[in-house]
């Protein structure tokens, strides 16, 4: 098993730099994930932590050995592609031997570790068939098997369920966490799908433009998002955001935009008077408000759209130029037109500054 560590590492295509003084340490058997939109970088830093992208500055090492110059074949880890790259002539037998055959590992040793690695993958029944007459799930797995085969010290996962359907995705996603729990191997899996991300991870590194812009766990990045973007990329439905003005009043702060009015106190958030902001408010946060003539604190509208989630729906309705949606249980869904009313505490609430996209969420002591 092993740790690793990106030390200032940066990757230029000429003059175009894609990855820009990236610094991560990952901890033995840690999975972490790369998150991030297309083209921010999380597949480029994969492939020169694998060795298949040489690094423009920096240093990446694997179990406290620099690996910059090292082979892929040397750095002791095994990735599986988006493409399960599997040879269609091959039973699936022999798509798993390959690599060790081309190692000259004995047939013995061979024959040990694909009847391991066939019995952890639920693959035996499959061995003697060709790709083409496996699932689309089943094929990634044998993917997955012929990286496990080889023992590597890191696991590296480039988008490996874009390909499946819903609930493929779903089954493999559960596999793929499982396997880490046996395993236990030190693992790096890039996605831009923030499910897998949230529900595999034990952190998540959330890329934009080739540099972070936050590490935590799930629940980290989730409940306090660093900036506003973190805020609307993670969480399904988005995020709801308002611009706002904030003005002392008394032992309180006043936000003020969009014909609204919200109300907050001065412990939670680190404000100027007369700062421009961004309140956040989850469409989980917003509850049918007790009182719809206060209006603190309070989004009101008319229901334009109501999508149906199964046991809730989202009520989509506008205030000012905004569309605002609110989760609420399907059995208590408004009629579409119907005057609606959202309420929401200040524990659920996140402010940005609106000039650096910061959020203004005071530190825990």
């Amino acid at each position: 098993m092993a740790n690793i560590i990106c030390a200032h590492v940066d990757k230029a295509y000429g003059a175009v730099n894609v990855i820009r003084d990236f610094n991560l340490e990952i901890e033995d058997h840690e999975f972490v994930v790369f998150l991030g939109p297309s083209g921010c970088g999380k597949s480029t830093l994969l492939r020169m932590i694998a060795g298949l992208e040489e690094i423009s500055g920096g240093e990446v090492s694997i179990a406290g050995r620099t690996v910059n110059d090292l082979e892929p074949r040397d750095r002791g880890v095994a990735m599986v592609f988006q493409n399960y790259a599997l040879y269609p002539h091959m039973t699936i037998y022999d798509n798993i031997a390959f690599g060790l055959r081309r190692m000259k590992v004995e047939a013995s040793e061979i024959d040990r570790r694909i009847k391991t690695v066939a019995a952890t993958l639920g693959l035996e029944p499959y061995l003697a068939r060709k790709p083409t007459e496996l699932s689309g799930g089943q094929q990634q797995r044998v993917a997955i098997a012929r990286a496990m085969i080889k023992t590597p010290r890191v696991f590296l996962f480039d988008e490996p369920l874009s390909n499946l359907d819903a609930k493929l995705r779903n089954h493999m996603r559960v596999e793929i966490a499982r396997l880490h729990q046996s395993l236990k191997t030190t693992t790096i899996y890039v996605t831009h799908d923030q499910l897998e991300a949230m529900t595999l991870a034990d952190r998540i590194v959330l890329m934009k433009g080739g540099a972070i812009e936050q590490v935590g766990t799930p629940a980290e990045i989730y409940e306090r998002p660093r900036t506003l973007f973190v805020a609307g990329f993670i969480g399904t439905p988005n995020m709801n955001f308002l611009d706002v003005t904030a003005r002392s009043d008394g032992e309180t702060w006043l936000l003020e935009g969009d014909g609204q009015r919200f109300r907050v106190g001065r412990a939670r958030f680190a404000i100027e008077d007369g700062q421009a902001l961004t309140l956040g408010i989850r469409p989980s946060s917003l509850s049918v408000a007790a009182s719809p003539e206060d209006r603190e604190n309070t989004l009101c509208g008319l229901a334009d759209l109501i999508e149906f989630h199964g046991d809730n729906a989202l009520v989509s309705f506008r205030v000012g130029d905004r569309e605002i949606g609110a989760l609420v249980p399907a059995t208590g869904q408004p009629a579409r037109g119907a005057a609606v009313a959202f309420s929401a505490s200040e524990d659920n609430l996140h402010l940005f500054d609106r000039t650096t996209g910061l959020s203004v969420l005071r530190h825990r002591s």
